[in-house]
């Protein structure tokens, strides 16, 4: 049974992935508005409904935008810790709102969601890689460096987002004031370009199969940058950069030969929402 995974957005306008097994599907992360959620999801060809719950990384609002009228409408079970709960001024039916701790395995029918916590400026922040079929797909963004817990699961995974946020070199020479570019680049800010290619360059494995280079910043870097950066040193891993604002092709992998397939017809690059506003 193969493992599905896409981005359905990626970016410091919003950010949510979605894994599925073909059964069972689930969310992280909802930075979308539901309608976008679904309107991105069924161009993709995927059916909400076979989504049964959605995972929190952490409170900041491009993460948790879409979170109440998504989880309401479908009756989602939201999982958070409650740490990061506390944090985000939401209402979720109480019914529906589940809390996990660090290292903690949550089952989803046959999906495996390990949740492990990271380096990022949030109450507590978490990553999660999810395991199907021995197949892991990690989602691991909004990290300031490679700590143990990103390299560990980094190590073990056959897809990986990646966070790619910011060129250091446009950063440094950007108009960001002093004090935003120190919180960017901390340990406890966002992975640099060079960060993320050092990470792929140092713990990639054979079994590596998708790296899929994720949360790229509006000002401070371009998809032409990180792919330029990151394609001569791809090998026999599928490089993609995810976009800020549409979904990305769907793909899959089995455990023994890797398929790619996009349900995407050629469309024009759509331009940003004017309502989306960009943190970074």
């Amino acid at each position: 049974m193969p493992v599905y995974f896409t981005s359905l957005n990626s970016g410091s306008n919003a950010n949510c992935y979605y894994v599925s097994n073909g059964v069972t599907a689930l969310l992280f992360d909802a930075g979308l508005s539901c309608r976008e959620t679904e309107k991105r999801m069924q161009r993709l060809g995927l059916d909400i409904k076979q989504v049964k719950a959605i995972f929190i990384s952490h409170e900041h609002s491009d993460h948790i935008n879409g979170l109440e009228v998504l989880s309401k409408k479908h009756q989602l079970p939201v999982y958070v810790s409650e740490k990061t709960w506390n944090n985000t001024n939401l209402s979720v039916d109480v019914q529906l709102l589940k809390h996990f701790r660090k290292d903690e395995v949550v089952m989803i029918d046959e999906l495996q969601v390990k949740c492990f916590s990271k380096s990022h400026d949030a109450a507590d922040p978490f990553s999660f890689m999810i395991s199907c079929q021995g197949v892991n797909v990690s989602v691991i963004t909004d990290i300031g460096h490679a700590c143990k817990n990103v390299i560990r699961y980094f190590q073990q995974s056959h897809a990986v987002f990646l966070e790619s946020n910011y060129c250091e070199t446009m950063l440094a020479n950007g108009d960001y004031p002093y004090h935003l570019k120190r919180r960017v680049s901390s340990d406890e800010g966002h992975l640099s370009n060079e960060q993320a290619l050092d990470v792929f360059l140092s713990y990639r494995t054979q079994q590596l199969q998708f790296l899929i280079l994720s949360h790229l910043s509006k000002n401070n870097n371009t998809p032409q940058t990180v792919d330029a950066l990151f394609q001569p040193h791809a090998g026999t891993t599928k490089v993609i950069v995810a976009s800020r604002y549409e979904e990305s092709e769907l793909f899959s992998i089995d455990g023994i030969t890797t398929a790619v397939r996009s349900t995407m017809l050629k469309k024009k690059k759509q331009q940003p929402d004017q309502n989306q506003l960009s943190l970074f």
